[in-house]
C-alpha cells in the first residue's frame, strides 16, 4: 500500500499544539467538526491524538463551560499521549488495516516522529475498492 499516495497531507489536515489552550483547542474541532485531532509539539512531532471526550471530560471535572476559564489550561494537560498511535510512511499493508479497523483516522509521521499527514478510513477503503476493481478488470 503506498501510503503517501492515500494519505491526507499535513497541509490539508487540522492539528493542534499541545500548548494550544483548550479553549482554542475546542474551537478548532468546532469549526472543522472533527470528533478527534492530532496533536503536536512545538518542533511538529506528533504526541497524540484529542477527542470531544478528553474536553467534555475536562469540562465536567472544571464545571464551567466559561470560555475564558478554559483559556489558563493547555491541550497537553488533558491529552491522552496513548490514543491513537501514529505509523510510519513504510507500514505494511496489515498493520494499516489493522489500526484503521479501530480508528477513523491514523496519523502518518516520518521517521522523526514528524506529522506528514492522516491516512482517513474512508481513503483505505476508497483504495481498497480501486484495487479490487483494477484486479477484475486486469484478471
Amino acid at each position: 500500500m503506498n501510503i503517501a499516495k492515500i494519505m491526507t497531507p499535513k497541509v490539508f489536515t487540522a492539528f493542534l499544539h499541545e500548548n494550544d489552550t483548550v479553549r482554542q483547542g475546542l474551537e478548532i474541532m468546532t469549526r472543522h467538526g472533527y470528533t478527534a485531532i492530532p496533536v503536536l509539539d512545538a518542533n511538529q512531532h506528533y504526541v497524540g491524538s484529542i477527542t470531544e471526550g478528553d474536553f467534555l471530560r475536562h469540562l465536567l471535572v472544571l464545571e464551567t463551560t466559561d470560555r475564558r476559564e478554559l483559556e489558563h489550561y493547555r491541550i497537553k494537560d488533558i491529552l491522552r499521549r496513548d490514543f491513537c498511535p501514529a505509523l510510519s510512511m513504510d507500514s505494511d499493508d496489515q498493520t494499516v488495516l489493522a489500526a484503521i479497523l479501530n480508528q477513523n483516522f491514523v496519523p502518518i509521521v516520518d521517521c522523526r516522529n514528524v506529522l506528514c499527514g492522516i491516512l482517513t478510513r474512508k481513503g483505505v477503503i476508497s483504495y481498497l475498492s480501486e484495487k479490487a476493481q483494477r484486479e477484475k478488470i486486469e484478471g
